[in-house]
């Protein structure tokens, strides 16, 4: 039991840092961003290079955190922004054609084959009679739950806090009270993209393998996150990160493999909105 839901927070923590990014923009623009792991992939990809040419860790993950904010900012600017007035389908259909172009260029650029991200982690493995945990999988919960306290402070104690929460809202009339709507849709994907490459370096550490195509199946679960924790919540994304990750862990545990992981994650979703629609912290909408 006890290892079972250890498991399930490592698991929970690697859908939390894809899923809040994705909701972020959710929160403003009402759009999915599908290309969003399309830069969970790049931050992995990108630092396992920065570090095969010798650069050390910290600085191989500063620089690709870095480098993804970027390309999210280009993103946003050089497509979205220009299709925002269309309605919904033509950014999203966008979206699926960037994460496919940003998938084989991945794969024109460093090669199809899967590569190791064979680096040292200066923690210790926790390992007693009932559980075990590499020191890869502490790292992932030490730095998840450091992002979702300093993403809590950003969004509730800060002024750039208080205008993406206003945008969410409403972004037509935060803007009519003086808020640069466009400065916070930048900042959300900025915010976001960082913490989906950040998610997609913990999820290439903890596997030790990172590959062009790693963002695909990630896409569809942050997808299923969003849905559960009710579109443009984020404290609805997190808890419904880790329920996702109880109930796919359990299940598979139980009960073998009767379904595939990724069946049990939409299974969940069908099974929560038959009975709240709205999601777990969603808004009822009449």
């Amino acid at each position: 039991m006890l290892q079972n839901i250890v498991n399930a927070l490592v698991l929970g923590s690697s859908y939390v840092m894809i899923a809040v990014g994705l909701t972020l923009v959710y929160g403003i623009l009402k759009i999915l961003h599908i290309a969003h792991a399309g830069i969970y992939a790049f931050g992995a990809i990108f630092a396992v290079y920065l570090c095969e040419l010798g650069l050390p860790l910290v600085l191989s993950v500063a620089i690709s955190l870095i480098s993804s904010s970027l390309l999210g900012m280009i993103i946003y600017k050089g497509f979205y922004k220009h299709v925002l007035d269309r309605g919904r389908i033509v950014p999203l259909v966008m979206s699926v054609g960037l994460f496919a172009t940003m998938e084989d260029l991945y794969r024109l650029i460093w090669g199809p084959y899967k590569r190791p991200f064979d680096v040292y982690i200066n923690l210790p493995d926790v390992m007693t009679m009932d559980l075990y945990l590499s020191s890869r999988g502490l790292l992932m919960l030490i730095v998840t739950a450091v992002v979702i306290v300093l993403l809590y402070l950003l969004l509730m104690r800060t002024k750039l806090g208080k205008s993406l929460r206003a945008c969410s809202n409403d972004l037509n009339l935060a803007g009519a009270f003086g808020i640069n709507t466009d400065r916070s849709v930048a900042f959300a994907f900025l915010i976001g993209s960082s913490l989906a490459a950040l998610g997609g370096v913990l999820v290439g550490l903890y596997d030790n393998t990172v590959y062009p195509t790693m963002g695909s199946v990630p896409s569809y679960k942050a997808f299923v996150v969003v849905v559960l924790g009710g579109f443009g919540s984020i404290k609805g994304a997190v808890v419904a990160s880790y329920i996702l990750a109880l109930v796919e862990t359990f299940v598979v545990y139980y009960f073998g493999f009767l379904l595939p992981r990724d069946a049990i994650a939409f299974l969940t979703m069908i099974l929560l909105l038959m009975f709240k629609p709205e999601g777990l912290f969603g808004k009822v909408r009449r």
